[in-house]
């Protein structure tokens, strides 16, 4: 590069691109189409500010890594140049398998492909479409690559992804008790036996961190309101299949439209790489425009559902700590046939029930502390930290949604 790029970054301030190929790849428009693509989904209708984009967490989530990097060298881990560009690289791709609205149409537009396996095979398409540039990205992606180390910093219970997304969720949702010290944990990180771990110094941080993504989880993430949206769009999505399998056509964009028309698997996608191309032409803002759209539609669920997003109408959603009963079900939904007057057959695109879970800790994929005498401790081993213990239990909560009216 002629001169290094600098963006400025609400979170960071100022953030160095450091090499040619991650420019060029920030600018190729597999990775533009981020910008298309909000970080947390419909978390807008509950915090308005949740505006960010997965543009902008890839950015932050490479810088972190540069960050962590240039530590870990201070420390004494040799790292190579040719090391360090490729687990840039690979944390900033990290994300570009993901669809319109992130995980709320990650099983229902698609059929149960995950946005990791996409990720992959978006940075193999890349890969060649670059000469071979992103080959130790990929290895240090897969966990192929000898230095393990690389890989629990992309993806693990402590990664580079998590530190990012929990400070930038919380900075645009204004969720503070989400706030974590990230600059303290990248601090204490360091690498012993090709594993990362935490100086035993820095274990209260990576308490707080784990609390703080719990609280995140049950405050924004998992929040009822941004619940029952996700079941509408999931709900609204099912219709629009539903009717084009019926041989309904509908003046949306032509990659969505395909989508839409077709039940696509992972199999379909790794045997058609033109599939990969249709996905990476679709965003947030298909979506919106098909709901848009849709207001008019002659079909009542698509245009009531499509006229209750555009104004806030979300369906009403109940949480329980325990499992409905099928009595209370069928009572709810009884209930909500007798208010919304709607044939039987059509009760399930405006009645969804179902559970989310959330964990603080997952003790079998664990946070390594490296104590004062050189041992390695799991993090839930700490003496005086029975809280974590507490959070590896995995809280369930149960929940029924359903239009409160029709337009």
């Amino acid at each position: 590069m002629k001169s290094q790029k600098i963006l400025n970054d609400p979170v960071y301030g100022f953030i160095t691109i450091p090499s040619e190929l991650i420019f060029t790849i920030i600018d190729h428009p597999y990775f533009q189409r981020l910008r298309r693509i909000k970080q947390l989904g419909l978390t807008d209708f509950v915090y308005p500010g949740a505006l960010h984009t997965r543009f902008h967490h890839a950015l932050g989530a490479m810088h972190l890594m540069s960050i962590t990097l240039d530590n870990l060298r201070n420390k004494g881990t040799e790292i190579s140049n040719e090391e360090y560009e490729a687990a840039l690289v690979a944390i900033l791709l990290h994300d570009i398998g993901h669809g319109p609205f992130s995980h709320a149409l990650e099983y229902s537009l698609l059929k149960a492909v995950p946005h990791e396996e996409l990720s992959l095979m978006i940075i193999e398409l890349l890969n060649e479409e670059l000469g071979g540039k992103l080959d130790l990205s990929l290895r240090i992606f897969k966990n192929q690559y000898e230095r393990k180390f690389f890989h629990q910093l992309v993806s693990s219970q402590l990664d580079i992804d998590r530190l990012d997304y929990l400070q930038r969720d919380c900075f645009f949702t204004g969720v503070s008790e989400g706030t974590i010290g990230a600059d303290r944990i990248i601090k204490m990180m360091d690498v012993k036996d090709d594993q990362v771990v935490i100086e035993e110094k820095g274990i209260y941080s990576i308490e707080n961190f784990l609390s703080a993504r719990r609280l995140m989880y049950w405050q924004v993430y998992l929040h009822k309101t941004t619940v029952s949206a996700e079941k509408m769009l999931i709900n609204l999505i099912q219709r629009a299949k539903d009717l084009k399998i019926q041989g309904a056509q509908f003046t949306i964009s032509d990659e969505f439209d395909y989508l839409l028309g077709h039940e696509l698997t992972l199999q379909d996608f790794k045997q058609n790489p033109n599939l990969l191309k249709i996905f990476l032409e679709l965003d947030d803002l298909d979506i919106w425009g098909a709901i848009k759209l849709w207001k008019k539609a002659d079909d009542y669920v698509l245009r009531n559902i499509s006229q209750m997003f555009l104004t806030r109408n979300l369906y009403k959603i109940s949480f329980s700590n325990e499992p409905f009963s099928m009595d209370e079900l069928e009572k709810s939904k009884g209930k909500a046939l007798e208010k919304l007057q709607i044939p039987e057959s059509d009760l399930q695109y405006f009645f969804s029930h179902g559970k989310v879970s959330n964990y603080g800790y997952l003790i079998k994929d664990r946070i390594n502390i490296l104590t004062k005498s050189g041992k390695v401790i799991d993090v839930a081993q700490a003496a005086d930290l029975p809280n974590i213990k507490v959070m590896s239990k995995i809280v369930e909560k149960h929940y029924i949604c359903k239009a409160k009216s029709l337009s």
